[in-house]
């Protein structure tokens, strides 16, 4: 179906937020060729690159050979994102994405459509959430046997590793007791879980996109195994600056994970130290990337805790 070669132009985004080493700099240089061997591959023509698009991947719009509309994904492959297109293949679209076809080993996936424009984000806050806690319920099951899924301890093991480093940035002196509280608590957590769901990871508004064959769908899962109150406590954060932007911070913050953990019978203590683990990664995560009202954000959402 393909005529004239595809000009594939990397996004601003992307660029800067891969290109902080020497390795992503080589991932982004080799990227354009990378994508347009899979359109050739898969008899793919290419509609359009997503600008900004993701901040690890290059995402595509693209028509298959029979003129079907899909999603060439083309991402640098983590620790987090490695096991990305077996846990769609696992959940075989009910929830999440449907996997088309993958080349794992180069980190490129072919996805259904979906509509990019329309997030769970656009709803309101009470409808987003009851929307997004029905498909947790659909996407938490569990993994096959022998499945390639980190573990729990495995994921928080590379998040702390990441705090730690982390911790020593201009600006982060003031979260110390508030990083060594959220590793202590995060310990504990692991050594004392004891479920094992496939979980998405990174479940949040705006990775829940409207579809056609159902009305939300999850997209860019970070998949492991391991208890449900991790995966819910990055849903607890979304729209965090609603909640810190209200009367009463610690009370607005508890009344939503006491909301959350009734929904999906989830134990709200252990919700609330996986939410203070996460919001203290993800509040240091933006610091370093030079984010400061959302490290701000994150971290006195953390405090509240």
């Amino acid at each position: 179906m393909s005529g004239a070669p595809a000009q594939i132009t990397v996004p601003e985004w992307l660029t800067r937020s891969v290109g902080t080493d020497e390795e992503g700099r080589q991932w982004l240089a080799e990227l354009p060729a990378l994508v347009a061997a899979h359109l050739a591959r898969w008899d793919l023509t290419l509609e359009r690159v997503l600008d900004p698009g993701g901040s690890l991947s290059l995402v595509g719009y693209v028509r298959r050979d029979d003129l079907s509309p899909a999603v060439l994904k083309s991402g640098r492959t983590t620790p987090e994102t490695a096991a990305e297109h077996a846990a769609l293949s696992h959940w075989a679209g009910r929830g999440a994405v449907l996997l088309l076809d993958a080349d794992p080993a180069q980190g490129v996936l072919l996805l259904e459509r979906l509509h990019g424009d329309i997030p769970l984000r656009s709803l309101a806050e009470a409808k987003a959430m009851l929307e997004a806690t029905s498909l947790l319920h659909r996407l938490w099951v569990e993994p096959a046997e022998g499945h390639p899924f980190p573990s729990l301890a495995d994921r928080a093991g590379y998040l702390a590793d990441g705090l730690r480093r982390r911790r020593g940035l201009p600006g982060a002196v003031e979260a110390d007791a508030l990083v060594a509280e959220a590793l202590e608590t995060a310990d504990g957590l692991v050594g004392s879980a004891a479920e094992a769901f496939l979980l998405h990871g990174d479940f949040h508004h705006g990775n829940v996109l409207a579809a056609d064959r159902a009305p939300w769908l999850t997209i860019d899962p970070r998949p492991l195994v391991g208890e449900r109150a991790f995966d819910l406590a990055r849903l607890a954060l979304d729209r965090a600056d609603t909640l810190v932007g209200s009367p009463g911070v610690p009370a607005a913050v508890r009344r939503r994970l006491h909301q959350l953990s009734d929904a999906l019978e989830v134990d709200r203590e252990r919700l609330r130290g996986w939410t203070l683990f996460r919001a203290t990664d993800l509040g240091l995560r933006a610091l370093a990337a030079g984010r400061g009202e959302d490290a701000e954000l994150y971290l006195e959402f953390a405090g509240a805790l």
